[in-house]
């Protein structure tokens, strides 16, 4: 059986090295323009600074001309003196003046050139600030849903995540394409660039440290492959995996997988259910889509509940779960409800607030520009 890299859903060849690992912190960036014109604004504040100060004590000054400090004459003695030329035709004579240069123009000067090789300073300091927050990040990580996968399927489940309250620090993303870890960065995700089926990138992930593993590669002998490794590394984690096809759902709970979802058989069930019955099927779109703002949860009963059956319940209740078992709640053998039973509940939720939808529906991320974007699944 083949196997692809974990996050290539496509089939395509990603350029990364695959026995390696790159985790990608969320972080704010800006824009290059923006971050040379506040560069530029600071080296001239710093021009202006330096001028005022000399204007300020210019009478401790002498000009080789013999014409007394001005405006002008500060100005031209803070940029040549900041910029290191000198020329030594205007120059301190007073122990005021002299003290200030050395004291006020020398700490500006030395802010000046930092300014300057600004570029070059980040550059080089850029790696240990990465490893630094890396750093911090393993130490504060706890309890995270892991995604194996960051195509169609592995947006709409982080989706599904952020809407039903995970806060995006507690989301890692696993993908081979750089592009798709930049997306998850861009919604506030932890993302790692390498290949989840390998040990060293899902300890990069700090698999070991996870609450869930969701497996939503494109292929399904990668998803094998993941859930594998998984379970190898953490035998106690949920595993969810999402395969197309239902010959291979057995090879993923032989593996480890606790539960498996179909996605082509899923679909096609959707599709026949809408052409036979359109408005049953709309709602079920609806409900999967979060546009009626459904959701099935599990809870535990409420005291006042133990001891009813299931259709005297306020909330419409689809199954008990009992000793780890999901029962339907017309069963016959079903019974009552009982103290330690889960209810796999059907609840509506109140709408948002309009700009609360706008900002979520603006942190989705899409792909755009790339012949291949609708092939991921």
């Amino acid at each position: 059986m083949p196997v692809t890299p974990a996050g290539g859903a496509d089939g395509r060849v990603c350029s990364v090295d695959q026995s390696r690992s790159l985790l990608r912190i969320p972080r704010r960036v800006h824009p290059p323009l923006t971050t040379i014109t506040w560069r530029l604004a600071l080296a001239l504040g710093i021009v202006v600074l330096g001028a005022v100060v000399v204007w300020l004590g210019r009478d401790g000054y002498r000009d080789s001309t013999g014409r007394p400090v001005g405006w002008l004459t500060a100005f031209y003695y803070s940029t040549v003196t900041l910029t290191t030329i000198g020329y030594g035709d205007v120059v301190p004579v007073s122990d005021t003046a002299r003290l200030v240069n050395t004291l006020v123009i020398t700490p500006l000067r030395l802010s000046f050139l930092l300014i300057l090789v600004g570029t070059t300073l980040r550059a080089l300091t850029e790696r240990t600030r990465a490893q630094w927050r890396e750093q911090k990040w393993r130490h504060k990580v706890r309890a995270h849903a892991l995604v194996i996968g960051y195509g169609t399927k592995g947006r709409a489940a982080v989706d599904a995540l952020l809407f039903r309250g995970w806060r995006p620090r507690d989301v890692v993303v696993v993908d081979v394409d750089r592009e798709a870890v930049q997306d998850a960065n861009r919604v506030g995700l932890v993302g790692v660039v390498g290949d989840g089926t390998r040990t060293a990138v899902l300890d990069r992930a700090e698999v070991r440290k996870a609450a869930q593993v969701m497996v939503t590669t494109g292929r399904d002998d990668t998803a094998v492959l993941a859930v594998l490794t998984v379970r190898r590394m953490h035998k106690r984690v949920p595993i969810t995996a999402s395969v197309k096809q239902t010959e291979n759902a057995p090879l993923l709970r032989d593996g480890g997988a606790d539960v498996v979802i179909t996605s082509s058989e899923v679909a096609g069930q959707l599709v026949g259910t809408a052409a036979v019955n359109p408005t049953v099927g709309i709602v079920m779109e609806d409900m999967l889509s979060g546009g009626l703002d459904l959701r099935v949860l599990e809870r535990d009963p409420a005291p006042a509940e133990v001891g009813l059956v299931p259709q005297q319940v306020r909330e419409a209740v689809m199954a008990v779960v009992r000793d780890g078992k999901p029962v339907l709640y017309d069963d016959p053998g079903l019974g009552v409800i009982r103290s330690g039973d889960q209810l796999v509940v059907l609840r509506s939720t109140p709408p948002e607030p309009p700009a609360q939808v706008h900002r979520r529906r603006l942190r989705r991320p899409r792909f755009t520009g790339d012949p291949g974007d609708d092939q991921r699944d």
